[in-house]
């Protein structure tokens, strides 16, 4: 499976243009099968906790009191795609304005000229309400769970 995710990562990241798993195969001259890609996408979701177990390692070699935690949130807007709980709008504070798109939360650890990334999250808004002002129906994220830090 680790093999799997670094081929697929790599392809992802050397890509130009449109992705997908016939390509993949396409690419490696049918040595993995674009059913073998779909079977691999098909899985149980990934966690941050799972991201955390990867990076773990390549953080413990670079780790200084010099390194950094870097958390970013950015919104990938889609705003052609239907709503729902993850693909709805979010206010956007570069634009000062809500857009339709997905919002996440990513945390990289850096260090010198290193930057790993150890952490995410979707903002998913499962519920939704009538906001008065506008008469409309609306969207919003119930507040988060609190989890215990992977860092140790």
């Amino acid at each position: 499976m680790k093999q799997m995710l670094d081929l697929y990562s790599d392809y992802l990241l050397a890509s130009f243009s449109q992705t997908s798993a016939t390509g993949l195969s396409n690419l490696m001259n049918g040595e993995i099968s674009h059913d073998q890609v779909t079977r691999f996408l098909s899985q149980e979701k990934k966690t941050s906790g799972d991201l955390w177990l990867i990076a773990k390692p390549f953080v413990k070699k670079i780790q200084s009191a010099d390194g950094v935690l870097i958390v970013d949130d950015s919104i990938e807007e889609k705003p052609y795609t239907d709503e729902n709980e993850i693909v709805c709008f979010h206010y956007d504070h570069s634009k000062g304005r809500s857009v339709k798109g997905i919002n996440f939360l990513s945390t990289l650890y850096h260090n010198a000229d290193v930057s790993v990334p150890i952490g995410f999250r979707l903002v998913s808004k499962t519920e939704e309400y009538l906001d008065p002002k506008a008469n409309k129906m609306k969207r919003r994220a119930r507040p988060l769970p609190r989890t215990k830090w992977h860092g140790t």
